[in-house]
């Protein structure tokens, strides 16, 4: 069972700890001190596709030397304000074949990324793929 829990500190600022024992701070108020929740819902989203594409990358063997993934994405504008459409942009550097980075994305959108699966509950998940040197 995975667990997490959440404490309020001050003003709208929380820390969030999962069973790990890993924090992480959040905040909602706008002066952002922290990521909101929201934004750490598209930086997870951003960490497990990252992380599929890696090791689908190794085990081709392709030699690929950098992998950012970013994300864009529109929410409702009606609460609860969900996404609706997130937009996840790979920059691979490396000799990375273009159809490896293409299996290796459409793997973890179709098969492997849980957080991916759970947003696609709501929002439109598209993709590019930006090949740099």
């Amino acid at each position: 069972m995975i667990t997490a829990k959440a404490f309020w500190t001050d003003n709208e600022r929380y820390i969030g700890e999962a069973g790990s024992r890993h924090a992480v701070v959040m905040d909602t108020a706008s002066e952002k001190t922290a990521n909101t929740p929201m934004e750490l819902v598209l930086i997870a989203l951003c960490g497990c596709t990252a992380s599929d594409v890696v090791g689908i990358l190794r085990k081709k063997r392709e030699p690929f030397t950098h992998l950012e993934v970013r994300a864009e994405a529109e929410r409702t504008t009606s609460y609860p304000a969900v996404y609706t459409e997130i937009k996840l942009v790979y920059r691979v550097g490396g000799k990375v074949s273009a159809k490896a980075m293409e299996d290796a994305v459409r793997l973890s959108k179709e098969k492997y990324c849980s957080v991916s699966a759970m947003l696609e509950k709501t929002a439109k998940i598209t993709f590019a793929i930006e090949h740099t040197e």
